[in-house]
């Protein structure tokens, strides 16, 4: 028996004891495919976070169902790695189409300046102008979280969603911009 077919075989019975429920078994073939899995899954995807999300659901897929291989198809290997791949192309796919929506919205609705569309309702052109040159002066980041949430209509949970950040991040920018806002508007109000 030569090493691929050992190999192949001590894989058969990592599998088989999966199906027991085998955690140790699950570790071990984690512990000796999850690197080609990521390698795979970051080379289709080019997003290291995602490689990793689609590399563990994978590993989810086989514990829960490690029934559904098929020695007649192939190695546990390659069966293992068909799914990354088949998971890696679908996240693509799905990222890829949502952008596509996204640009077809922007392409019905183009981009507004929300700092204008914030200034339709303020009709004395003084605090018009203040408005526009305290949001302007606030820091970029800041500036950021109060247009996605009173302009977008996010909330926090979905900023920090949105722009890969912790919510206590999102809360602190909101409250130093509206400080900044308020302390802004109150100077220009005297």
């Amino acid at each position: 028996m030569g090493a691929l077919d050992l190999v192949q075989a001590h894989d058969r019975e990592l599998l088989a004891r999966i199906r027991l429920g085998d955690e140790e078994a699950f570790r071990d073939l984690f512990r000796r495919y999850a690197p080609t899995a990521l390698a795979l899954a970051g080379r289709i995807t080019r997003d290291p976070n995602l490689a990793q999300e689609i590399t563990q659901e994978a590993f989810l897929a086989v514990w829960r169902s490690s029934d559904a291989y098929d020695p007649g198809q192939g190695s546990v290997r390659a069966w293992l790695v068909g799914i990354v791949h088949h998971r890696a192309v679908d996240a693509v796919r799905r990222q890829t189409a949502e952008q596509r929506r996204a640009e077809r919205a922007l392409a019905v609705d183009p981009p507004v300046d929300v700092a204008e569309e914030a200034l339709e309702g303020i009709e004395v052109p003084r605090e018009r102008r203040a408005v526009r040159e305290a949001l302007a002066a606030l820091p970029p980041p800041q500036r950021e979280v109060i247009e996605l949430m009173y302009y977008g209509g996010l909330s926090q949970s979905a900023i920090a969603e949105r722009l890969s950040l912790p919510l206590g991040t999102v809360k602190s920018r909101t409250l130093l911009a509206m400080r900044r806002l308020r302390a802004a508007l109150m100077e220009d109000a005297r």
